[in-house]
């Protein structure tokens, strides 16, 4: 098969060039710079051409191709017409695929479906690790599931991995944005580089990683009916990971462009950092779903070693190319293209690694109260039964204390102001020790961690921890205080907060009621009340 690759001495498209030569494949190193296609090229016993995607493209047509591979990018930047090149490819008859990470350009080449069926070939976007391998691994895990909770990804490369303008360009081009987010159903807006969160690839390789935007995001919850789509991303370096964390807050706020000097200047710095670090990196696809046998966990995850990480975006297009019959014309991103089985076959000539696992999981209120949980009303079991984020909405009342120490305590924890009637969202979201809790009362947010430790619930505010005495008592879940520590440090119980919360029922509806009171006076600190509900709950009432 003669399989023209664009952008073929990039850093990615350079690695698929490997692979389709090791494969038997013709292929033809394309690009502007005749030098890099040159070079490549008589290294590999490959054919080099010069070509330039917005210009004439009468030389690439010459030679015949089956096939031809967009791997140059950056596809956020591909102008006011982005799919010239792919209906171009279509209008000759020959198929074609990209290595698109961007989620507009692959979620909308649709547009180009009905052509390339005429024309007998077949258009697909994101042939790459989003969203072709992602989108096979969870159609893997999720086999036999009854219902899809979450899709959780992340991809983890090695710090001694290429550099290329265009990734760093496309990295910083999404920093500071914002995108939207499916949780519990609902479409909920965040910012790129945010968010951290921690993943485990196994042999001891733990790394963090931030959500960024990918086509994951917007095609995943309809092709697998999914609650919830989480993806992030992230360096080895913890000062890389930071340095654009802060980047992306800062962009955020004062929304600046960013010019070719700059991202050059990250490129340069970026390369200056390749010494340390590692060149082991990883990708982590986890679903959570409930199956015949029960709510799972299962987990695909990979680790690349000795610098081979970078072919992982390659190998999705090599996997197609090896069986383009069997790819049906038409456009579409490319969900779940190529089976993992194949994709693993993929990568038996890389030092790669891959592993599944699985766990079962029982909700946290659910393992601390045992039996007890059965007693409590419908609406407050639904609340907590949390195999994914779960996400509740409803109205609220505030009530904040007057004394100094009061108004003190509650600036420290950033409780929300008194109001009359305000709307409340809290998101619990497992982290697989317990639950994180971010309860947002209109535009204010506060946040705490709840944990089973030493067969107790404990609730961490910041630095603070406290001990509840977690129990059912006439239908009420009850959340009392019991003791408390800052940091190490154990509190004498007369430093303890006073804590008057419970939930409860009333006609079918959540009720949540928590009041605080301050230690030493008893003076209010803060007291909120209102009624929770859930997307899933209301559609299935």
């Amino acid at each position: 098969m003669k399989v023209v690759v664009l952008g073929g001495y990039g850093v990615f498209g350079a690695r698929l060039v490997r692979l389709l030569v090791r494969d038997g494949h013709d292929v033809v190193v394309a690009g502007r710079s005749g030098d890099k296609a040159a070079k490549l090229a008589a290294e590999l016993g490959a054919q080099p051409l010069i070509v330039d995607r917005q210009g004439d493209l009468a030389g690439l047509w010459a030679l015949g191709p089956d096939a031809v591979v967009d791997a140059a990018g950056p596809f956020h930047a591909y102008g006011d017409d982005p799919y010239a090149f792919a209906r171009a490819c279509v209008a000759q008859g020959v198929h074609y695929l990209d290595l698109a990470d961007d989620p507009v350009f692959c979620a909308g080449i649709g547009v180009l479906d009905d052509a390339a069926k005429a024309a007998g070939v077949f258009v697909l976007s994101g042939v790459s690790s989003v969203p072709a391998i992602s989108s096979a691994a969870v159609a893997a895990l999720a086999e036999g599931a009854l219902e899809v909770d979450t899709i959780s990804s992340a991809i983890l490369p090695g710090n001694r991995a290429p550099r290329g303008k265009a990734v760093v360009e496309s990295i910083l081009h999404q920093c500071g944005c914002s995108f939207d987010v499916t949780i519990d159903g609902a479409k909920v807006p965040v910012r790129s580089w945010s968010r951290p969160d921690r993943f485990d690839l196994g042999q001891g390789m733990i790394r963090k990683g931030w959500m960024i935007e990918v086509p994951d995001h917007r095609l995943f919850m309809s092709a697998f009916a999914a609650r919830t789509v989480l993806f992030r991303a992230g360096l080895e370096l913890s000062i890389m990971n930071y340095g654009l964390a802060a980047f992306s807050w800062m962009r955020g706020k004062l929304g600046f462009g960013i010019p070719d000097w700059f991202v050059r200047l990250m490129l340069w710095l970026a390369k200056l950092l390749w010494p340390f670090g590692t060149d082991e990196g990883g990708m982590f696809v986890a679903v959570t779903a409930r199956y015949p046998e029960g709510w799972q966990r299962r987990v695909w995850r990979l680790i690349a070693r000795a610098g081979e990480g970078p072919f992982i975006p390659a190998v999705a297009a090599r996997v197609v190319l090896r069986d383009a019959a069997a790819i049906a014309a038409g456009a579409r991103p490319a969900l779940a293209a190529a089976s993992l089985a194949a994709i693993e076959a993929g990568m038996a000539d890389l030092a790669v690694e891959t592993e599944r696992m699985e766990e079962g999981l029982t909700p946290l209120f659910v393992r601390q109260l045992g039996a007890d949980f059965d007693q409590l009303p419908g609406p407050v079991q639904q609340a907590h039964q949390v195999y994914g984020p779960r996400r509740l909405t409803g109205r609220a009342t505030v009530a904040r204390g007057t004394s100094l120490l009061s108004r003190l305590i509650g600036a420290l924890f950033g409780f929300p102001k008194a109001t009359d009637d305000i709307a409340v969202t809290v998101t619990m979201t497992p982290d697989g020790v317990g639950e994180v809790w971010e309860r947002q009362f209109g535009e204010k947010v506060f946040r705490s961690d709840l944990r089973q430790q030493g067969g107790q619930m404990t609730e961490r505010f910041g630095p603070f921890t406290f001990v509840l005495g977690l129990h059912v008592r006439d239908g009420k879940l009850q959340f009392p205080v019991l003791s408390g520590r800052l940091g190490p440090v154990p509190l004498p119980q007369f430093l303890l907060p006073q804590s008057i919360a419970h939930e409860h029922a009333e006609d079918g509806t959540f009720h949540f009621d928590v009041a605080l009171k301050a230690p030493l006076t008893g003076a209010l600190i803060v007291h909120y009340r209102g009624t929770l509900s859930g997307e899933k709950d209301r559609a299935t009432a």
